[in-house]
């Protein structure tokens, strides 16, 4: 409702699609927009060159907050039991 209150306020505002291809040709038939968002996706999401997940190395940050120790658990619940 509220969105429609606001265009109301603007007025009438012509929306133009237009798009660079790979070339740095301008596009704006919506079709051919629609099928370069496609590829673009597809090339990107689609990860055709790892064969296999256990071939890639995965890296993980350090420890950023250390474990807990015991006499803080105990501490964590007496704190629990007074609320």
């Amino acid at each position: 409702m509220q969105r429609g209150i606001n265009d109301f306020k603007k007025g009438y505002q012509l929306v133009t699609n237009i798009v660079k291809n790979e070339k740095d040709d301008l596009v704006t038939d919506c079709h051919n927009i629609l099928a370069m968002w496609r590829n673009h996706f597809s090339q990107l999401l689609n990860v055709r060159w790892v064969n296999d997940i256990r071939q890639t190395e995965v890296r993980t940050a350090g420890q950023l907050v250390p474990e807990p120790n015991a006499v803080e658990f105990e501490r964590v619940i007496e704190k629990l039991k007074k609320t």
